[in-house]
């Protein structure tokens, strides 16, 4: 009789060991567009002032203030117009009290310039002008340095860079900014069964949706992914690949090969090297796992179940978090929110179970529906959930209405 293997670990046991084991990546200088979503590495500092100079908010006439403080519609003031300021023009303009001159919104304020006034409140005059309402002193002006000034720090180390900081910086000149890049993750799969979608498929064949999961799963997740098409069942032919792909990776995830039976090559092969950790955690679905390095350069692998929902599973409790190590983002793991549960679900004791639902978020309470069935090969239902419900190793029974954890997939954290 055959003894007993090792107890599973937990799903926080083999987290804390993968982390552990994770390092940042190096931080290099990366044009500006490259950057989005990812953190700050260092504080940035602001290398000139916003705006640069006194410009105008405004088309209309740069004027002395007090020539045009009684103007009214009843009794509009008369200026000569004695030039034009175009934005983009470096020439310095000055001008004399009792004078108008043409302005451009974004153009410097001219020298003796005390208020403008909108084109709208005069008679959009070209030699002269009338002018019918009256200003406030210095409206219309932008101040130099009103914005920003020079040597303001403009993002914090941890900010995350989006469309409107990299304006922020774009906008004082910063055209590269150093932050840790963009893990390049080769997705596997192995199997003999397994045919590229758009082929025809041949008796006793399945299509190849892993890989597509996964390599989706590491994009939404901020990384760079190099999908492979499926090796077969022959552990030689699986390390030749693996090889051959290292160049290219930062971190590399396998599905498939890594459970008990006699053709799980991936296990099988990685076994060898002494240097991948394969064991059972305690989840459903995706207890077989298996973590370690390959190569030269200690390349992370994590080695996912075959069946898709398990690997989708096991890519968003293990994987996704060491990615958001590698590039420094926090927290690594999505947290957890609450919802009532809309019908009664069962578990197994001893094991975390990640139910797929559907979560609405309602006044007065939010509620998550179990979407499809258990089964860890039920592609549909994984497709019409946003969320995993999350009933932990001692709950064996969630009752309808109960308050259950959910992760919610489409949120970023």
């Amino acid at each position: 009789m055959a003894s007993p293997g090792p107890e599973p670990i937990s799903v926080d046991a083999h987290l804390e060991l993968i982390l552990d084991r994770i390092t940042e990546l190096p931080a290099y200088d990366q044009p500006l567009l490259e950057t989005m979503g990812l953190p700050v590495v260092e504080d940035i500092i602001s290398p000139i002032s916003l705006p640069v100079f006194d410009n105008s908010a405004m088309d209309g006439y740069a004027v002395v203030f007090k020539d045009v403080a009684e103007a009214s519609p009843e009794k509009p003031v008369h200026l000569p117009v004695v030039g034009e300021i175009a934005a983009g023009q470096t020439t310095i303009f000055a001008m004399s009290p009792g004078t108008a001159v043409r302005i451009m919104t974004g153009a410097p304020i001219p020298t003796g310039c005390t208020a403008v006034v909108p084109v709208e409140h005069t008679d959009d005059g070209v030699v002269k002008v009338l002018i019918s309402q009256a200003p406030v002193e210095g409206q219309h002006i932008r101040r130099a340095g009103e914005d920003i000034k020079a040597g303001d720090v403009l993002l914090k180390a941890g900010d995350r860079f989006d469309a409107r900081r990299l304006g922020l910086l774009a906008s004082v000149g910063i055209g590269r900014v150093s932050t840790r890049p963009r893990p390049r993750v080769v997705i596997m799969s192995t199997g003999s069964e397994l045919v590229e979608p758009g082929e025809v498929l041949g008796k006793d064949r399945i299509y190849d949706s892993n890989s597509y999961l996964l390599a989706a799963a590491a994009r939404q997740a901020g990384a760079i992914a190099y999908r492979v098409t499926a090796t077969p069942d022959d552990p030689e032919t699986f390390v030749e690949a693996l090889s051959d792909q290292l160049v290219r990776a930062d971190l590399v995830v396998t599905s498939g090969g890594v459970s008990k039976g006699t053709h799980d090559v991936v296990k099988e092969a990685l076994s060898r090297l002494g240097t991948v950790s394969f064991h059972e955690v305690a989840m459903q679905p995706g207890k077989p796992q298996g973590f370690g390095v390959v190569g030269e350069d200690s390349t992370p692998i994590f080695t996912l179940p075959g069946n898709p929902v398990s690997a989708y599973v096991s890519f968003e409790m293990f994987v996704a978090p060491a990615l958001r190590k590698m590039m420094g983002r926090t927290p690594y793991s999505r947290s957890l929110v609450r919802a009532q549960i809309t019908s009664t679900v069962s578990s197994m004791p001893g094991r975390r179970q990640f139910l797929r639902g559907f979560f609405e978020p309602k006044v007065g309470g939010s509620t998550v529906t179990p979407v499809g069935g258990a089964g860890s090969h039920l592609m549909g239902g994984l497709s019409q959930s946003n969320a995993l419900i999350v009933l932990g190793e001692d709950l064996t029974l969630a009752k309808e209405g109960s308050d259950v954890p959910v992760i919610l997939l489409d949120r970023d954290y």
